[in-house]
């Protein structure tokens, strides 16, 4: 149990919740598409619209909730999930190269819709991630750990 299999999550994710800080400081939980891009980032494609966008104006601090291929069946809890710690950023057009080819690589049925002007694509540098394997198998890990897994 390591950043190892973070970083299996990590690059088999393809929807992850997403937490934000509303205004006031509750928390909001919503469901996004994520891709990743380096050891430690993550890419997300999101419309301006949505409130958990309207959010990382506010406060660029989030975490995502990744869950192990299946473990939505059956008993949640048994499967693995890992909580990414970190922080994103709004990434510029032109400037959403790597972000926007990682992400539409996973999800190509975004591209309809990703040169929308309401949508851009947002990179999460994480920070921590938190693993849950099953009963008593949790470890946390730092970025840099997962920058060190080969």
């Amino acid at each position: 149990m390591s950043a190892t299999e973070i970083s299996s999550l990590m690059d088999s994710a393809l929807a992850a919740s997403l937490g934000t800080i509303a205004d006031g400081g509750a928390p909001f939980v919503s469901l996004v598409t994520v891709a990743r891009i380096k050891p430690d980032q993550m890419a997300m494609l999101l419309s301006g619209l949505a409130v958990h966008t309207k959010n990382l104006a506010n406060d660029h601090r989030v975490s995502l909730l990744l869950v192990s291929p299946g473990g939505e069946n059956g008993d949640p809890l048994a499967g693995a999930r890992a909580t990414l710690i970190g922080s994103v950023q709004k990434l510029a057009r032109g400037a959403d190269h790597v972000a926007r080819t990682a992400f539409l690589q996973r999800h190509p049925e975004a591209a309809m819709y990703a040169d929308f002007g309401d949508f851009a694509f947002y990179e999460m540098m994480v920070h921590k991630a938190h693993l849950v394997a099953g009963f008593g198998k949790i470890v946390t890990v730092s970025g840099d750990q997962l920058n060190e897994v080969t």
